[in-house]
């Protein structure tokens, strides 16, 4: 009993801190002011895309940029009835020197739009930027179920003392240890 109790803990205690890593898919990476930034949805998938409208980026401590331009894409088959981001722009030494927001409501798939980015204050000559998509309210019909915004299936597993099984979420693992059968069921978060 304790080592399935032990295995529980185990498993659960992996599954939760696979949930909370990030894999290097959604890092946003930063490229050259001439290039479009994209940025991913929670699934490592393109979601907007954002050129720059502005072209003069020559900031400095004492005049800092203050007015700059984008026009943002939606890369997505999705149509979003609210997208929100941050715009970030980095020195020749990749060091952060400005960075502001963006925000559009109802952006059907393949719309674009241009803004402005409120807050932002360059304070350097920018070489390179990123955005990162930080609301992406999906617009729906009432009643509409959610389609496209599921996650793959996990290949999952349970390792006891050297035998791997196999675990499918919602579906019974039932493992005999001694005389007692022990039925397992693993359930996604609330």
């Amino acid at each position: 009993m304790k080592r399935i109790a032990t295995s529980l803990v185990i498993l659960f205690s992996a599954l939760y801190a696979s949930a909370q890593q990030t894999s290097g898919v959604l890092t946003e990476r930063r490229v050259p002011l001439t290039e479009a930034a994209v940025a991913f949805d929670a699934n490592g998938a393109s979601a907007l895309e954002a050129t720059l409208r502005t072209t003069a980026l020559h900031g400095a401590p004492d005049a800092p940029v203050t007015n700059v331009r984008i026009i943002v894409r939606n890369r997505s088959t999705i149509s979003y009835a609210f997208v929100s981001g941050s715009v970030t722009f980095y020195d020749a030494a990749g060091v952060r020197c400005g960075e502001g927001v963006f925000k559009a409501d109802a952006l059907a798939a393949d719309e674009s739009f241009e803004t402005d980015t409120p807050g932002l204050r360059i304070r350097c000559e920018a070489v390179s930027w990123r955005i990162v998509a930080t609301h992406l309210l999906p617009r729906m019909a009432p009643n509409q179920p959610i389609t496209g915004l599921t996650r793959a299936p996990l290949n999952l597993v349970i390792s006891i003392d050297g035998q791997v099984h196999p675990i499918q979420l919602d579906r019974p693992l039932v493992i005999t240890s001694g005389e007692t059968r022990r039925t397992i069921i693993v359930r996604a978060a609330p």
